[in-house]
């Protein structure tokens, strides 16, 4: 697939020469002192074929990226008992907002937001340790991604934990509504270690292949989740995966995507590839600026579009 490897290596030198790259998360310390300078992006193929242009082999902190990956799990260990506790909305709100939790009774819109994933993260705690709980999410995206080097960034762990006031108020909020099952302090430590999660444009890009081949590692042919899952997870990450600024991705970039305040955005394109991209510097929403409109140069040459016929 020559012309997605001159295409990957079009929009890195267009992305390298922008100076209106956005602001980096400095809320979260550890964040602030990435270089606002850095852009990877990496696309895996279906038929197997790993393309990668700029500082695509460089690890980040995928922060809410990761919560495709809880998601999954969570799915699996409970099924559709997970939204009883948790909507299938966009919440048309900032991803660390308060204020619809007071009018839904606790139950956070949709499992991406802030609050949303903490109820996830309580999920995947049942029965388990802390520890015991990070571990098996970590175990997962590193089965995922074939790829056993994959870490978990303690800085970052610890500085989300210095600073996560807000996530603190959600969590309490949530549970005196009885939706966290176990005490916040619990569900948040679980929560702020696998956004701290390392990796790559290339593991992360990896790590999403099954969600671009209807639920199964193309390399191996073995099911992750079901087709129908993998579309619906698809479905939420349209829908979802850019917090309030989620209907303007879709509408400029036409695919599944999710991204995170350490400026990673993993994006799927149904029975294609599995795309990552990474530029630290964020726009008003939170989402990566320049990984936004990378991803939209992009589907556009490769004319990459859900809504296509």
């Amino acid at each position: 697939m020559p012309e997605l490897e001159q295409a990957l290596a079009e929009v890195a030198a267009e992305m390298a020469e922008r100076t209106d790259r956005g602001n980096v998360a400095t809320y979260i310390p550890q964040l602030g002192k990435v270089d606002p300078k850095k852009f990877g992006i990496a696309a895996v193929t279906n038929d197997g074929r790993v393309l990668l242009a700029g500082d695509a082999d460089q690890p980040f902190s995928i922060q809410s990226v990761s919560k495709v990956f809880t998601l999954t799990l969570a799915l699996g260990k409970v099924g559709d008992a997970l939204w009883h506790r948790v909507g299938r909305e966009p919440s048309g709100n900032p991803f660390n907002s308060i204020v619809q939790l007071e009018h839904e009774n606790g139950i956070p819109r949709n499992p991406f937001i802030n609050a949303g994933a903490i109820v996830i993260s309580d999920i995947l705690l049942a029965g388990h340790q802390p520890r015991e709980a990070i571990g098996e999410i970590l175990r997962f995206v590193q089965f995922l991604a074939d790829d056993d080097t994959i870490i978990i960034d303690r800085e970052v762990a610890a500085s989300e934990r210095a600073t996560g006031y807000r996530n603190f108020a959600l969590a309490n909020y949530m549970k005196s509504f009885g939706n966290l099952h176990h005490e916040p302090e619990l569900a948040l430590g679980v929560y702020f270690h696998h956004c701290a999660i390392a990796m790559s444009c290339r593991q992360l890009a990896m790590a999403g292949r099954f969600l671009a081949n209807g639920g199964r590692n193309p390399a191996t042919g073995h099911s992750v989740v079901s087709t129908e899952r993998a579309r619906r997870i698809g479905a939420l990450m349209l829908t979802c995966g850019h917090y309030d600024g989620s209907g303007d991705f879709a509408f400029r970039v036409g695919i599944p995507g999710k991204s995170g305040v350490g400026g990673g955005i993993l994006g799927i394109v149904p029975g294609v590839a599995s795309l990552a991209v990474w530029s630290p510097g964020l726009n008003e929403n939170g989402n990566s600026k320049l990984g936004s409109i990378a991803l939209e140069k992009l589907a556009r040459m490769m004319n990459w579009s859900i809504f296509a016929p």
